[in-house]
């Protein structure tokens, strides 16, 4: 499943940086978004992360925002709308 952040909606202006194989999508100059070849990774608080984890075995802690943050294999555990809202809320708390 390939990520189109393009047809998130209800989320403003952001750049993209591409480094090797992710792309990083910031919101000034503080990354919301990072999307890998398999993964996404989110800005979230900590104790919606670990619901997260908990909830979902394609969940796990990020490895770019660390407890901040979470890294979701779009398996289909999360529907599109889910990963959406996750992306929305993490570009809403990148301040």
């Amino acid at each position: 499943m390939v990520f189109d952040v393009s047809k998130v909606s209800g989320i403003g202006e952001y750049k993209v940086k591409s480094e090797k194989e992710r792309q990083l999508f910031l919101k000034g100059e503080r990354v919301f978004l990072v999307l890998n070849p398999h993964t996404l990774e989110i800005r979230t608080d900590m104790e919606l992360g670990n619901l997260l984890q908990e909830k979902y075995e394609s969940v796990m802690e990020s490895r770019y925002f660390g407890k901040n943050g979470v890294e979701i294999v779009p398996a289909g555990q999360l529907s599109e709308d889910e990963l959406e809202d996750l992306v929305r809320l993490s570009y809403n708390l990148t301040e």
